[in-house]
């Protein structure tokens, strides 16, 4: 159990580290070594020049100390050892410092394998020289994934980096039990959402559980609002700054949203995502916009069985075309390139055999390799894959789609004061955009 974190009587994991905070340290050299330690966990991988394939064992770096997370990779790391013999020495790093002192970490003495993500978050490291390419493992595992996780596990320099694990799709989750009692019905359109959140407040409920005290949730709104607004291609386009800010459609995403602000948890910027799951499992708030790893926080499982979700409704374009659904796998630090144990773990990651590991343990989230085992899948988890599965584009997420310092810099604080109060100014985030992106 992570630190800080305990289970109330009702079963729900009452919050202590974050699951995902967006990463503090942007971009390499951003953090100094002065005054910040190094991650507890980095113990270091193969020196550079050793032999790969004398190696027998290899260290994990893993951010997944919540919970399910945690005991999920161990089932990994067990099965891949039974299978191979090779020792693998696991550091579990408390999630939010895993991220925010990333940069340091791969600059110092790095594990050999560790857990990340896909899109821009990984080919900036990669075009940064601090991840060994791994098309060899590619070459094994290839057949295992679709052409979108093979693009998304393509650095900048066309080699392969990353090996997907699972991903999750964001949507609408809420209990069954709840919108049964009051005769709710599945919105479809924006309007229909609004028209259901009115009578959920007049019901009692908070109509949108909404967590933002620790910045980044907040943008899987902005995110579904402008792909639903503008479709999926000028989403893209934004987050790497091919679209100025200071234009109509980035303000029309926040009038938008404006409609929605009324209705969410006027708490939001005191509040973690644990907060929020935790009014949701004691049926105070109507839906929750999340990922589906909210489900990690329930071990009850009559609370669990009553979670339903639906993908956040159409607007204006593309319809529910396109779905928020980040990829978490592992990557190779550039030291754990010359470790051959590393680059067989990575391998097994990637095989179905990895992956019913994990899943087995953590069943929140939707394995990404072909011929995984489905058969135990609850319907909420064959909800979730199907959606992905039938979406014709899939984000990653802002904080994965766009540069590291525009998410943190300039999203956070310029997304917590339109929560607070429904202002922005589009042309400050204009101009501090065209600086940021030119800088790199």
């Amino acid at each position: 159990m992570s630190i800080n974190e305990e289970r109330s009587a009702n079963g729900i994991i009452r919050p202590g580290f974050d699951r995902r905070t967006l990463l503090k340290t942007l971009g390499v050299g951003a953090v100094g070594a002065a005054g910040i330690p190094l991650l507890a966990a980095c113990t270091g991988g193969s020196a550079p020049g050793a032999s790969a394939s004398a190696s027998t064992s290899l260290t994990f770096g893993s951010g997944s100390s919540d919970d399910v997370p945690k005991a999920a990779y161990k089932a990994v790391t067990d099965a891949f050892t039974a299978k191979t013999k090779d020792k693998v020495t696991t550091n579990v790093v408390p999630h939010n410092d895993f991220q925010n002192k990333i940069s340091t970490y791969l600059q110092g003495s790095p594990d050999d394998a560790f857990t990340w993500f896909a899109g821009y978050r990984m080919q900036y490291y990669a075009g940064k020289g601090l991840l060994a390419p791994i098309d060899d493992v590619w070459g094994k595992i290839g057949a295992n994934f679709s052409d979108g996780m093979k693009k998304a596990s393509t650095g900048p320099d066309g080699k392969m980096y990353f090996v997907p694990n699972y991903n999750y799709p964001w949507g609408f989750f809420f209990r069954k039990s709840v919108w049964a009692e009051k005769g709710y019905a599945v919105p479809k359109t924006f309007d229909e959402l609004k028209t259901l959140c009115a009578k959920m407040k007049s019901d009692g409920l908070v109509p949108i559980e909404f967590t933002d005290k620790d910045g980044w949730p907040a943008m899987g709104t902005f995110d579904y609002i402008n792909m639903r607004l503008n479709g999926y291609q000028f989403h893209m386009d934004l987050t790497a700054h091919k679209e100025s800010w200071d234009q109509k459609k980035v303000s029309d995403v926040f009038d938008t949203w404006k409609a929605l602000l009324p209705y969410q948890n006027p708490a939001a910027l005191g509040m973690t995502w644990q907060d929020g799951a935790i009014n949701m499992g004691k049926k105070k708030s109507g839906m929750f916009l999340l990922g589906s790893f909210v489900t990690q926080q329930y071990t009850d499982k009559t609370i669990l069985d009553d979670i339903d979700f639906f993908p956040f409704p159409e607007i204006a374009m593309e319809g529910q075309d396109a779905v928020e659904a980040p990829i978490d796998g592992l990557l190779l630090s550039k030291k754990g390139g010359n470790n051959q144990a590393a680059r067989d773990f990575l391998a097994f990651m990637g095989s179905p055999e990895g992956q019913d590991a994990y899943a087995k343990v953590d069943p929140s989230n939707i394995a990404t390799a072909k011929g995984a085992d489905t058969s135990t899948f609850s319907p909420l988890t064959k909800k979730c894959a199907e959606t992905i599965a039938n979406a014709k584009s899939i984000s990653q997420f802002f904080d994965r789609d766009a540069l590291p310092a525009m998410a943190n810099n300039v999203m956070i604080p310029a997304l917590q004061g339109f929560i607070k109060d429904g202002t922005i100014d589009v042309k400050n985030l204009e101009s501090q955009a065209k600086a940021l992106y030119a800088a790199q």
